[in-house]
């Protein structure tokens, strides 16, 4: 069996199995680790390199203004925060592609959630720096309902300072297993955002924020209901 299609076993079976958002990262990220050492070792550096620069640091915080974004959806229609915060409070969360097997086992707890985040009277929309069929193969592989959101050469995610280089050697050994970034943005810049969620009240101000350089980490779900519960 090649190193892609165990690879692509093992997040099937991280992405089902029964356990909380971060246990399942965990265990395809341990499971990563056996099948290509050599990837993990450099995804390793990366996180090294992103912590050192701050990578993320900078990034609203609660209490700040979430800043105001209009971003085309799936289906080409534009999304606006104020739009949406005049149904309820939004979690925000960036995604860095439709490709990331750790932002797809994410948007599926996500939309596994969704139902219980709507009762409550809350929203969640995706943002992705991917063009738009990319953004639609993300949303319908998880079946979610909510909107996912095309950020264009990481514009709104730069004004957020969440964006970071990948750099040359992961350029390398992603383009070696197939991950057409160029293809997938429209540009070869080779730049992501910093995985991140944020929680914002109808006032539009920021009430709860994970920001963590390191992808293969996320805001568990239970924090996030419970950040959605608490705010207006």
């Amino acid at each position: 069996m090649t190193a892609v299609r165990s690879t692509r076993t093992l997040f099937e079976q991280c992405r089902d199995m029964d356990g909380s958002l971060n246990e399942r990262l965990q265990a395809f990220s341990d499971g990563v680790r056996k099948i290509n050492k050599t990837f993990s070792e450099a995804v390793d550096r990366l996180i090294v390199r992103l912590r050192q620069s701050g990578a993320g640091e900078a990034a609203p915080r609660p209490g700040d203004p979430m800043p105001p974004f209009l971003l085309p959806d799936e289906h080409g229609h534009l999304v606006g925060l104020e739009g949406l915060l005049h149904r309820g409070p939004v979690a925000v969360t960036f995604h860095r592609g439709h490709w990331c097997p750790y932002c797809r086992i994410s948007v599926n707890a996500l939309a596994q959630a969704q139902a219980r985040i709507a009762a409550d009277g809350g929203q969640i929309v995706a943002i992705m720096p991917e063009r738009a069929r990319f953004a639609e193969e993300f949303r319908s592989e998880a079946k979610a309902t909510f909107p996912v959101l095309t950020d264009v050469d990481n514009g709104y995610a730069m004004s957020l300072n969440l964006v970071y280089w990948v750099g040359p050697e992961l350029e390398r050994l992603m383009a070696a297993i197939g991950r057409d970034v160029p293809n997938y943005q429209g540009n070869d810049s080779w730049m992501f955002p910093v995985p991140a969620t944020f929680v914002v009240g109808r006032d539009g101000l920021i009430k709860g924020r994970f920001v963590d350089p390191d992808y293969r980490r996320r805001m568990a779900i239970e924090e996030l209901l419970q950040a959605l519960r608490t705010v207006d």
